[in-house]
């Protein structure tokens, strides 16, 4: 088998959501962590409601409702402006420290973004980042108008890459994704950045779990869902050497 293009999933994988803590904690201090990780886990579960409710947004007008949820749950007032400097983190999320040097190694190969994301935040999260002269395309669930892990978003794929599931390694380090691609019948690397020693310790570090403990209870342990990533890696420098790997 030869891996002839890497499919990366954007937010959690190549970029980093949880740098939108820095303007959240400027915005309302004390207040950074919580929202943080609301925001990311609203913004999430609206897309999986929107999706099985067949009442499709894109990802910016569920980023924007799931923020607006999470200040109105919490209690915090807020201005037009305060809103619109947080909603725009997201244009400029951080990129991973390992991401660039990861996707350059690769150039060999068909190198994309398969994203929930809409096209215009993606768009401008790519060139803001410097990602925009490395990628061979930055394909959104919006064309197909469902969100992942549906199975009808990741056919859109192979139609815009021209390359079949065997060919493609999907990367994710959302278990959700990397499940959802897997059970779609793609190749699928599953970053753990979070280990289930590193779970367990936070857990014990307090009587009272921290917002980022419980995202990372919630959001970045495998899932139960009946089936499994192909190979588990930690971070994105290890991916250049697995798809060598795969290709011998």
């Amino acid at each position: 088998m030869t891996i002839k293009a890497v499919v990366f999933d954007a937010y959690g994988t190549l970029y980093d959501v949880q740098s939108v803590a820095e303007v959240t904690e400027d915005a309302f201090p004390g207040y950074g962590g919580i929202i943080t990780q609301v925001w990311r886990i609203k913004q999430l579960e609206y897309t999986w409601l929107r999706s099985l409710m067949r009442r499709y947004q894109d990802f910016s007008a569920v980023t924007r409702d799931a923020l607006a949820y999470t200040l109105k749950c919490l209690g915090l007032d807020y201005d037009a402006e305060t809103f619109e400097r947080i909603i725009a983190k997201y244009l400029n999320l951080d990129l991973y420290p390992d991401a660039m040097a990861a996707l350059e190694a690769m150039r060999d190969r068909k190198l994309a973004i398969f994203s929930n994301g809409s096209p215009d935040m993606l768009d401008a999260l790519v060139k803001n980042s410097g990602l925009a002269g490395v990628l061979d395309a930055i394909i959104s669930v919006d064309a197909g108008k469902v969100f992942k892990p549906s199975p009808d978003a990741y056919t859109l794929i192979e139609s815009r890459l021209h390359t079949p599931p065997s060919e493609v390694l999907f990367v994710s380090s959302n278990p959700w994704d990397a499940c959802g691609a897997k059970a779609f019948g793609l190749n699928v690397a599953w970053i753990e950045r979070v280990s289930p020693e590193a779970m367990a310790l936070a857990c014990l570090e307090s009587e009272t779990l921290p917002p980022l403990t419980m995202f990372w209870a919630l959001r970045t342990q495998m899932d139960e869902l009946g089936v499994v990533p192909d190979h588990r890696i930690h971070s994105l420098a290890e991916l250049p050497g697995l798809v060598s790997a795969i290709r011998s």
